[in-house]
């Protein structure tokens, strides 16, 4: 046996007979519920209730396994009691994730919040991947995208609303000339994306105004795009505030280039101390 959590969430449903009671005890999803009772009886490979209209009544191997845990659960009862006022502690490891163009601007954030909580070890995975929150391979993520990310069991928070605008590097200026206003761009070179039909705001502008042959680099990451800025290859759209004091910034920011951002958390963990104190202090950050 592994995994409390499983066994912890069956004994509530037996104790309250319902999942939605079990549930608001737990502070769960029902979905969340449901999954681990089913997960349970998969690992122990039998059926520990029976499921009928009015809720879910123990079998007799269920009720053996309710016996251990609510024995179990009374002596953790008295740990918490030894340990109380110590779980509003921000400590431990907070695993956050995020596009990869979005670093320069969390770096500042996360910085100011480890000197307030220095017990906080964070650790930070950037780029296009998303990561399963519902799998604990992130506590908090912040993605991009039009619409709110439609997940089970995660709470969706809009967060802010990424102002873009289109730079190049002093270098490119000095070979090709700074663009004098939105009508002188089809004079100029671009970073692309390698993504067939890239869905961020500001690509799809570039897809309606920017002539094919003038995306001399498609790049699939943002670091590389920036990289190829930083270069003098050509102009590229990058978020505003997030280090590109060297840069000039030639247009920008467009309402039409802006990204939504959206603060994502799991159910499970969302009310933790950790995610709680980041998450707020996030959102107070980027509001101002």
């Amino acid at each position: 046996m592994q995994n409390w959590d499983e066994i912890r969430t069956a004994y509530f449903v037996a104790k309250k007979g319902t999942v939605s009671g079990a549930a608001e005890v737990l502070g769960l999803h029902h979905a969340t519920v449901i999954r681990h009772v089913d997960a349970l009886e998969e690992q122990l490979k039998t059926k520990l209730f029976q499921r009928h209209a009015r809720g879910y009544t123990p079998t007799e191997a269920g009720q053996e396994l309710l016996k251990a845990a609510q024995s179990a659960d009374d002596e953790f009862s008295q740990l918490e009691g030894k340990i109380k006022g110590r779980s509003d502690v921000v400590e431990g490891e907070l695993v956050i994730t995020s596009l990869a163009q979005l670093t320069g601007t969390l770096m500042p954030i996360i910085k100011d919040f480890q000197d307030i909580h220095p017990n906080v070890t964070v650790r930070y995975l950037a780029g296009e991947k998303l990561l399963r929150l519902e799998f604990g391979e992130a506590h908090v993520a912040i993605r991009a995208g039009e619409k709110a990310p439609d997940q089970d069991n995660n709470v969706v928070q809009h967060l802010a609303d990424m102002k873009i605008s289109l730079f190049a590097a002093p270098s490119y200026i000095k070979q090709h000339g700074r663009p004098e206003g939105m009508s002188d761009l089809s004079q100029h070179r671009f970073i692309g994306s390698a993504q067939e039909n890239a869905r961020a705001p500001y690509f799809r502008w570039m897809a309606e105004h920017v002539e094919e042959t003038q995306i001399v680099l498609r790049a699939d990451d943002s670091r590389a795009a920036e990289s190829a800025v930083r270069a003098g290859i050509g102009l590229g759209f990058l978020p505003e505030g997030s280090g590109q004091a060297d840069l000039v910034r030639v247009a920008g920011p467009e309402r039409d280039w802006a990204a939504k951002l959206w603060l994502v958390t799991h159910v499970d963990l969302h009310r933790t101390a950790k995610v709680q104190a980041f998450t707020q202090f996030l959102k107070a950050q980027m509001a101002g």
